[in-house]
């Protein structure tokens, strides 16, 4: 069962999974949407779409019974948290708070009361909890205030738990992906990313907003223009270390799929904080 299939790269791995064989149970934000319509003609009859917004107790509750209901006393081998949403990219003083409430409420509370809520059918299989976390989660990135302090929070969670559900036989995976990956799975819509620019702008207090200029909060939307040309095309390292992560017998703690991932975080662990202040 995963969350997040409906574009990116749940999409992917929902299709992925189905062709090789797995049953899939691919959680969407709109069952009506275009990429749950996709997922119904392009996969087989194995794969099944639930409504599944992850911020919506009674709908985590509702797909849960129904994964119940079809696995039965089989249980569930793999629970995938991929849902996750980015925010307008923007310094941290800029963000309204309610881009981190938001952030958190998706990226941290989401995937902690599904995984919460699935653990039963896991603990049935002695089966795997992958939670797509990202290297923002673990690199201070600049205008991913909100995003990565969420992403933090999920890992810290799944470090955890870890070690807290060994004795059950789960094991959960982090999954920290690349710097040059990650973007690639989290999108949205012209309509989404105005309105949030909309809701950033209108809470700015007047002396914000004159100290940053106007030049500058222009070139937040460039920014965000240009984001998707930093992003990997080839989402395949990631669908194969979830792939390794649901079926290896020794499956790893922390995975970092993606050329760009493994340097920065070799870094960022090896060197203090104020190692940055000279850049």
């Amino acid at each position: 069962m995963l969350s997040g299939s409906d574009t990116g790269i749940g999409h992917a791995l929902a299709k992925h999974l189905d062709s090789l064989g797995f049953v899939v149970f691919a959680g969407v934000l709109n069952k009506d949407g275009p990429g749950a319509a996709e997922l119904r003609r392009s996969c087989s009859q194995r794969l099944s779409v639930l409504q599944l917004d992850i911020t919506n107790t009674a709908q985590v509750k509702e797909a849960y019974l129904t994964v119940s209901e079809k696995v039965q006393n089989a249980g569930l081998w793999g629970v995938v948290n991929n849902a996750g949403i980015l925010g307008f990219p923007a310094d941290g003083e800029l963000l309204p708070m309610s881009t981190y409430r938001h952030c958190m409420e998706v990226n941290f509370f989401g995937a902690v009361e599904v995984s919460k809520t699935f653990l039963p059918l896991l603990r049935k299989s002695q089966g795997r909890l992958v939670n797509m976390s990202s290297m923002a989660g673990g690199i201070p990135l600049p205008r991913y205030a909100a995003y990565g302090a969420s992403k933090a929070a999920l890992s810290m969670f799944s470090g955890v738990m870890r070690q807290e559900l060994s004795k059950w036989g789960i094991k959960p995976q982090t999954h920290l992906l690349s710097c040059d990956v990650a973007p690639a799975g989290i999108e949205g819509t012209a309509e989404q990313w105005d309105t949030q620019e909309k809701e950033l702008m209108e809470n700015l207090p007047a002396d914000t907003r004159q100290a940053y200029g106007e030049e500058y909060l222009l070139g937040l939307r460039n920014y965000l223009l240009h984001l998707p040309s930093h992003c990997a095309p080839d989402l395949s390292p990631v669908l194969g270390s979830v792939l390794h992560a649901l079926l290896a017998r020794r499956p790893q703690g922390l995975y970092t799929p993606g050329k760009g991932a493994y340097a920065p975080l070799c870094i960022f662990c090896c060197f203090p904080l104020w190692f940055y202040d000279f850049f």
